[in-house]
């Protein structure tokens, strides 16, 4: 993986925390930068993952760790889907 250095303007307080100690806090860091685009679905989190270097797996779990869902939608939303689904099924029997 190629890495390229970005200049971006923080608060002073915050320069501390942008110094990863470790391989794990800078991946941390990093999908962190990527979630906005995420949840705006701008990209999947299968490339944000691909970007990383990592599965898509790990970086759902670590993002769970973190208290960010996979899922963006609520249960009124995912139950709206199943009977969706349930419909077409029925449809296509």
């Amino acid at each position: 993986m190629t890495f390229a250095d970005v200049n971006i303007k923080v608060p002073e307080g915050m320069i501390m925390y942008l110094r990863p100690k470790n391989p794990r806090a800078e991946l941390e860091r990093n999908a962190l930068l990527l979630y906005p685009y995420i949840n705006d679905r701008t990209i999947s989190h299968g490339k944000a993952a691909e970007i990383l270097g990592i599965p898509k797996y790990d970086l759902i779990e670590l993002y769970d760790h973190m208290g960010l869902s996979y899922l963006s939608m609520d249960i009124s939303e995912i139950e709206n889907e199943v009977a969706n689904w349930e419909k077409l099924k029925e449809a296509h029997a």
